[in-house]
């Protein structure tokens, strides 16, 4: 059935291959992001751009708005629209830490408040939230990313058992190691910030191994069909997972004691 569905951070990376391809699926798909210039291809294939900042209540508002009047209702929201804060958290300035949270976990609840009434009148809707495996797991240096998706997990589950009684599903994914601009944004974020500071050493060795494993970083399309699924299923599990070891990761993470866990965090820096 066709659907229509909004998707955050749709210039780049995931949130791009989401909207060709669920637009290239038969869905009605609107594409939002800052960045419009950036989204001329999947304009020009057929999927409907929207100017939108995460951080700008208007301009969320004003997006939907521009949808309902257009289709009469919204199917599915996708909370895509993130980006990684990394530095060390004594280095982190607390202004950055806000915007860290303001886009990833505000900016998500803020428009998912907007979808629910017109989700709620329909008896039906699906929120996906776009985590990570960083909800489930923290290394040094990402304390403010990890902050994010931690909280983004927690609130997921909370509004999973709100908004169920309304025919509503909530569905977290957790990509693990997939390829976009990503990665780049968050080591230059952190040598920026911490690599000429007290933390220099372990800076520079996290930069050294998030070079080395990009290349074995996942196509963003294995977190596409994590998507699909989500929306094609009547009963959508509570959490996909997938990418570069992101199955590992979380199973390591469920059965190892916490200082054990660090341990093997600690080793691959060395």
């Amino acid at each position: 059935m066709k659907k229509v569905i909004l998707i955050t951070g749709a210039s780049a990376g995931m949130g791009k291959e989401m909207a060709r391809h669920l637009y290239q699926d038969g869905h009605i798909v609107y594409g939002a992001a800052r960045r419009v210039e950036k989204m001329n291809d999947i304009k020009e294939l057929g999927v409907k751009v929207l100017a939108m900042d995460v951080t700008d209540e208007a301009s969320m508002a004003t997006g939907l708005e521009i949808i309902i009047k257009a289709e009469g209702r919204i199917d599915v929201l996708v909370n895509n629209a993130g980006f990684g804060s990394y530095g060390a958290i004594e280095d982190v300035p607390i202004s950055d830490a806000r915007y860290q949270l303001e886009v990833n976990v505000f900016g998500a609840a803020h428009l998912t408040q907007l979808v629910l009434p017109h989700m709620r009148r329909q008896g039906y809707g699906k929120i996906l939230n776009i985590s990570s495996v960083g909800g489930k797991f923290a290394t040094a240096l990402g304390g403010w990313y990890h902050a994010s998706k931690f909280a983004l997990e927690g609130l997921s589950d909370s509004l999973r058992n709100e908004v169920k009684q309304f025919g509503i599903d909530v569905v977290v994914i957790e990509p693990g190691g997939v390829k976009s601009e990503w990665g780049h944004i968050a080591i230059d974020n952190l040598m920026k910030t911490s690599g000429n500071s007290a933390y220099q050493t372990i800076a520079k060795q996290f930069a050294g191994i998030s070079q080395k494993v990009e290349s074995k970083n996942a196509e963003p399309i294995v977190i596409v069909d994590l998507v699909r699924k989500a929306i094609a299923a009547k009963q959508p599990k509570t959490r996909y997972h997938g990418g570069y070891m992101a199955a590992v990761i979380l199973f390591m993470r469920k059965i190892l004691p916490d200082r054990i866990f660090d341990r093997m965090l600690l080793s691959q820096l060395k």
